[in-house]
């Protein structure tokens, strides 16, 4: 009897250590389906991260607001040009040695003005063409007004007079085709087998391709002279930014202690065949004169975007991903939150937020990514 009770009671023991460890899991999972529970009701606490000023100030987070308006702009290399409509090639119309250069580089020369002196047979020939029209002209109007005074006295028959009238308008015209020769050829160069060769605009040499005692064949070039009060600025845009770019945009243009503002005036409709990317020329004041061809300076484009003037725009510093989603960090009164952000196109170093965000908001712009380890964190230790 004494052995089935013993029995009994050992079998008791094990049952009894089982049914609590049973009743313990399901007071643990009873425990953690409301703490599941309360996290899905209450969604605002997550992406919470708990900082004060000092700590934010310390972890190096500069907080400013996001930009609304306007599509963003695009940094990139460029180059100052000289304006194509203020640039002129002073070439030689005639062949010839150069025996004079009045002006050097840089130099400043008005419309009109000699730059060189070319000497030649073929400018000898223009010359003496024009000494042979002028003589030609004085004897047929002395003809002329012999005819009229004999015709006056009824001496001469007006046939005679209809005659000489004739030959001086035929002199007459042969002189002003002669010295038109020569116009085109240049001025004149102080001797009959001369011609200057003359600035078609007034501004400054930026090219000078000719030596003393050269000797240069017609049509060569020999000057450029540019009115740099007005330069182009030529820069490269990539297509998807290109069609976002329309005459008369915006450029900022920076260099070396510099900045002005430059607009659009030429958007190319074809891309480059070297850089499969679009030319965009800009037209940039240059009346101080602080702008030089061919100096390399930064260009910031103003873009036009879908989002119209009510885009909101952020820094790409400010966007980190958070549970693989795009995220900005929103301050907060206990620190930070994690809002969620879809994006848009990007331009240069910002990016536009089409949705997530009103504008209105204080974000972290820099040094994000020290509250997003932060948050890692947070999570983590949750978890354990």
């Amino acid at each position: 009897m004494n052995s089935r009770k013993i029995a009994c009671a050992s079998l008791a023991l094990p049952l009894a250590l089982v049914l609590a460890a049973c009743g313990g899991k399901s007071e643990e999972a009873g425990d953690a389906a409301p703490k599941e529970a309360a996290a899905e009701a209450n969604p605002a606490e997550k992406g919470k991260i708990t900082l004060s000023a000092e700590q934010i100030a310390s972890a190096g987070v500069k907080i400013g607001r996001p930009v609304v308006g306007g599509a963003g702009t695009v940094e990139l290399p460029a180059m100052i040009e000289g304006d194509p409509n203020g640039t002129q090639v002073v070439s030689a119309a005639i062949g010839g040695r150069v025996v004079s250069l009045t002006r050097n580089l840089g130099q400043s020369v008005g419309s009109g003005q000699t730059l060189a002196v070319i000497e030649s047979r073929e400018a000898a020939s223009l010359n003496a063409e024009i000494e042979a029209a002028r003589a030609r002209l004085s004897l047929a109007n002395s003809n002329l007004a012999r005819e009229q005074r004999l015709y006056s006295q009824r001496v001469s028959p007006e046939q005679d007079l209809i005659a000489a009238r004739t030959a001086a308008t035929e002199a007459r015209i042969a002189l002003r085709l002669a010295q038109q020769q020569v116009s085109a050829a240049g001025a004149g160069g102080g001797a009959l087998n001369r011609i200057g060769i003359t600035a078609p605009i007034s501004g400054q040499v930026i090219s000078r391709s000719v030596t003393l005692g050269q000797t240069v064949a017609a049509d060569a070039e020999l000057f450029r002279v540019a009115n740099l009060s007005n330069v182009s600025l030529s820069l490269n845009l990539l297509p998807q930014d290109a069609g976002r770019v329309r005459p008369g945009a915006t450029v900022t243009v920076k260099a070396a202690g510099r900045e002005a503002t430059a607009k659009v005036s030429f958007v190319s409709p074809a891309l480059d065949a070297a850089t499969r990317q679009v030319p965009v020329i800009a037209t940039l004041d240059n009346s101080s004169g602080q702008w030089r061809v061919g100096e390399p300076v930064t260009a910031s484009v103003t873009l036009t975007g879908n989002g119209g003037d009510s885009a909101v725009r952020v820094p790409s510093t400010a966007i980190q991903t958070v549970d693989g989603k795009p995220a900005v960090f929103v301050r907060t009164p206990y620190g930070f939150k994690a809002i969620p952000v879809a994006l848009g196109d990007r331009a240069g170093d910002s990016v536009i937020v089409r949705s997530g965000l009103s504008g209105s908001e204080h974000i972290a712009t820099t040094n994000s990514f020290t509250l997003k380890a932060e948050l890692g964190k947070g999570e983590a230790g949750e978890e354990d």
